[in-house]
């Protein structure tokens, strides 16, 4: 299998390869600077032919058309795990710049790069669109607030899916909107309850059992369906 994966270079991107690798997948990681991603290009000796690392900003349209001409198809899985989050981002701390550029990055980047590879995932026959959210998004779930810049992006995300499900469908293409949860990483902090590794393969195994039919909904690493 085909798999793209954008923001490739740390936390859950940089598993994400891992884990696809290691169980036989084609991987192509994206990253705004493989220069800079000594980790994610030291996995490429032994990978056997498995990893390529190309060089993707996902906010510069140009960069996502570049990675677009460049990429063999079909591709089978696209994961739009590249995001921001800003610290702090409360109310009083609102940037209008920051959260733009989160927007940008968090929701309209996720959206920008499934239409520019809409033809490789067409050619896979049955491809699967996983655009990595978060709890944080969920409107009903929201009960303590805050988070501004971030929770709006990420629920504008979830709409982006909701609408991929539908549009997507004649293709034969599926789309979903996937929580790792709180994870371990530099963005959720060693606080966080799950280990990155746990959280990856979660996410691994319910994209393996979505269907048809749960096609533009959203899930928790554990196949559990979010409240919008």
């Amino acid at each position: 299998m085909n798999v793209v994966i954008t923001g490739a270079n740390r936390g859950i991107g940089l598993e994400l390869v891992r884990q696809c690798r290691s169980r036989g997948d084609v991987v192509h990681a994206g990253v705004r600077a493989p220069v800079h991603a000594a980790e994610l290009t030291g996995l490429i000796r032994g990978a056997g032919g498995r990893l390529h690392v190309h060089t993707l900003d996902v906010a510069d349209p140009a960069s996502v058309r570049a990675f677009a001409m460049g990429l063999p198809g079909p591709v089978h899985l696209l994961i739009n795990n590249a995001g921001v989050r800003s610290r702090p981002d409360e109310l009083s701390d609102l940037d209008g710049d920051d959260l733009t550029r989160t927007f940008q990055v968090n929701a309209v980047a996720a959206l920008r790069v499934t239409v520019a590879l809409l033809p490789q995932l067409r050619a896979a026959g049955g491809a699967k669109v996983a655009n990595l959210s978060s709890n944080l998004g969920s409107i009903a779930d929201n009960s303590w607030g805050g988070a501004y810049g971030y929770r709006m992006s990420k629920a504008a995300l979830n709409m982006a899916t909701r609408s991929l499900g539908h549009d997507l469908k004649e293709d034969g293409i599926l789309a979903f909107a996937l929580s790792p949860g709180w994870v371990q990483t530099d963005m959720g902090g060693s606080e966080a309850p799950t280990a990155v590794d746990t959280s990856v393969a979660g996410l691994l195994a319910v994209l393996s059992r979505l269907r048809p039919e749960d096609s533009g909904g959203f899930f928790d690493f554990e196949g559990k369906c979010i409240p919008w």
